[in-house]
Order: C-alpha cells, then sequence, then structure tokens
C-alpha cells in the first residue's frame, strides 16, 4: 500500500535571516537566556512547503524570530501526539503557533496521522497544507537541528550554551 508520504508528498521547512532586524552586535551568545534566544535574537522569515504540490505556508515580515519558530514547532509537533491511540485516533486535535508582533496565527490539525497546516493570512478558500505527522515531527526536528547548526556556525560561543544544549537533547532528530 502506498501512502501520501512514498508518493512525493514532500515537506520542506526553511528560514531566511533578516538584514534590517540584526542581532545586537554586543550579544554574548554562551550565555544568552532563553527568552533572548526565543524572542529577542536571530529575527527572520519561514516557511513550511509541500515541493509536490508546489505550495507553501509563509512569513513575509522579517521580524519572526526563527528559532524560536522552530522551537515551537517541535512543541506543537508533540501536543498533536497527545491521544494514545495515535494515528488511529479519529479525534482532532488542534495546535497554534501566535506570532508575538501581530495577531496573526500557523494553525495546526491533526486528524488520524495526518496534519493540516494554514495560516490566519491564507485566503479562506485556499486549502490547507496536509502532512503525515510522522513525516511533519522528523522534517521540524531535522529544521531546528540544521538551523541551531547554521547559527553556531555564525555565532561564536552559541554552540556552549547550556540553553542550546538542553533544547538539542529535548528534541533529537527522528530517524527516517
Amino acid at each position: 500500500m502506498r501512502t501520501r508520504d512514498t508518493i512525493g508528498y514532500v515537506l520542506d521547512i526553511g528560514y531566511s535571516l533578516s538584514r534590517r532586524f540584526p542581532d545586537p552586535p554586543q550579544t554574548d551568545y554562551r550565555s544568552a537566556d532563553v527568552h533572548s534566544l526565543r524572542h529577542d535574537l536571530f529575527c527572520g522569515d519561514v516557511y513550511l512547503a509541500d515541493t509536490h504540490t508546489d505550495r507553501e505556508v509563509s512569513t513575509a515580515w522579517g521580524w519572526v524570530p526563527v528559532l524560536d519558530f522552530a522551537w515551537a514547532l517541535c512543541d506543537i509537533v508533540e501536543q498533536l501526539d497527545q491521544d494514545p491511540r495515535g494515528s488511529r485516533s479519529a479525534n482532532r486535535q488542534y495546535a497554534e503557533i501566535d506570532f508575538t508582533e501581530s495577531t496573526d496565527r500557523m494553525l495546526f490539525e491533526r486528524r488520524f496521522g495526518w496534519v493540516d497546516v494554514e495560516a490566519d493570512w491564507m485566503p479562506p478558500e485556499e486549502a490547507p497544507l496536509t502532512f503525515s505527522h510522522r513525516l511533519l515531527r522528523r522534517e521540524a526536528r531535522d529544521f531546528l537541528h540544521d538551523l541551531l547548526a547554521d547559527l553556531i556556525d555564525m555565532h561564536d560561543g552559541l554552540g556552549d550554551n547550556p540553553a542550546v544544549w538542553t533544547l538539542q537533547a529535548r528534541f533529537p532528530r527522528v530517524p527516517a
């Protein structure tokens, strides 16, 4: 039996950092606290894309805290997995990421093993993006680890920050 994951439904999660909202030059990344890491640093834009249908949900504001988004996305995936019946559950489970500088939200709805992703700023007639929960979990964690690797390469001391270690341990990569 072929599932949607095996016939080309591919999730791509990505980001770009903003030149308009750079991190303060005096930032000590080694000792930055969780609040700073999540809300004050690494601003830019993010997207989730279905490469099969060539559709995406993306921000275009330049001020989204990218690390916070990756962190929140990993949290969301776990929130959507609270039903002990997992992918056999017909109960709808909901979660959202709210963007603190606006009233916009990215919305997630799981039913059975599938997660619909949409956003307040999408036209109402546009269908949500749909991914398997398993794929979303794997890609969200890969995105988090890839983003952290990029940020650690760019910012001295970030790799020595205990909050980063804790985050990496809390959401390890998921084997394919």
